[in-house]
């Protein structure tokens, strides 16, 4: 093998869409660790770093390997879970153990000397604002629908009384919410003028104007490599009904391809799930970027690309 630097995953033990990629690993003999911090860590696994002048050292130890942390060539950044201390623990103490769990073991792990994110956790968590993300990608050239984000609900009510193509609701983060103890999930949805009250108020609120769409497109990007699939749904947000939508490969226009890599770029990631409405006559509206968006629902060839395309990240290692 010519390099037997490991690779590290972050993500939790049911995280299927990472089983695609690491089965990729294994075939090309990459050497691979996994590690879910959050839970590990409180269990059969430890992490050490070391800092002196001249010399950073640091261990990780699993239930099945130990690894030199000095020499991981790449972190994939997947979906490991939060960091909620060990149970057990009074409640003072558990937010204790989980805030110092967060900043020593968190900040050792977004710290290590010549690895290659995919992506930098503090990369992905500038990339997840709502407001970052729109003024990104009106400089990288993307149309955007007319959006206002505010508390004020004049501004509110006089904004989709001028929409009048319709205006949406959108969530600015995918808070946990519950009605009657089941949890219920904030979809996009056209809202009308009427439906604006003082509740504004309570908190920031974004609305946008309705693009009058023809489908929608997901583009996932990795590095340089663009994958598009055309998703036709009933619904407006085809989140909501995932089993009535369909789903074809698609090629996104130069134009696209550019932008999407210049955002990439500036935001400082390797990766980005774009989700794009287009219109009859051609127009591709940005409509947001998951900097760690899913990406094995779609289709078998597409699938495959994209996971080829993190295994060749995760491979090469950082940039020499």
């Amino acid at each position: 093998m010519g390099d037997s630097r490991s690779v590290l995953v972050l993500t939790n033990p049911y995280d299927v869409t990472a089983d695609v990629v690491l089965r990729l690993l294994a075939e090309r003999q990459v050497p691979v660790a996994r590690l879910d911090p959050g839970t590990d860590l409180h269990a059969d696994a430890s992490l050490t770093a070391t800092y002196r002048t001249g010399e950073q050292r640091g261990t990780l130890r699993t239930a099945s390997r130990e690894v030199d942390t000095t020499r991981i060539r790449s972190v994939w950044v997947r979906r490991p879970s939060p960091y909620e201390g060990p149970p057990g623990l009074s409640d003072q103490d558990r937010r204790f153990a989980a805030e110092q769990a967060l900043w020593g073991a968190g900040g050792i792990l977004a710290s290590l000397p010549g690895a290659h994110y995919v992506n930098h956790p503090w990369n992905n968590r500038a990339a997840e604002f709502k407001p970052a993300q729109l003024s990104t990608a009106r400089r990288c050239g993307f149309l955007v629908p007319d959006t206002v984000i505010t508390d004020d609900p004049d501004e509110a009510l006089e904004f989709a009384t001028d929409q009048h193509g319709g205006v949406v609701y959108k969530p600015l983060w995918n808070t946990p919410y519950r009605v009657d103890g089941q949890p219920h999930s904030v979809w996009v949805r056209e809202v009308c003028a009427a439906e604006i009250t003082d509740a504004v108020s309570v908190c920031p609120h974004m609305f946008q104007a309705k693009v009058d769409k023809a489908f929608d497109v997901r583009v996932t990007a990795v590095g340089g490599r663009v994958f598009g699939v055309r998703i036709d749904s009933p619904d407006l947000d085809w989140r909501r009904r995932q089993s009535l939508m369909t789903c074809t490969s698609v090629g996104a226009p130069e134009p696209i391809v550019r932008a999407v890599i210049a955002y990439l770029a500036e935001l400082r990631l390797n990766y980005g799930a774009f989700d794009f409405a287009v219109t009859t006559a051609g127009d591709w509206y940005f409509l947001e970027c998951n900097p760690n968006g899913q990406w094995a629902w779609q289709p078998a060839e597409t699938t495959a690309a994209v996971a080829h395309a993190i295994a060749d990240q995760l491979e090469k290692g950082p940039d020499t």
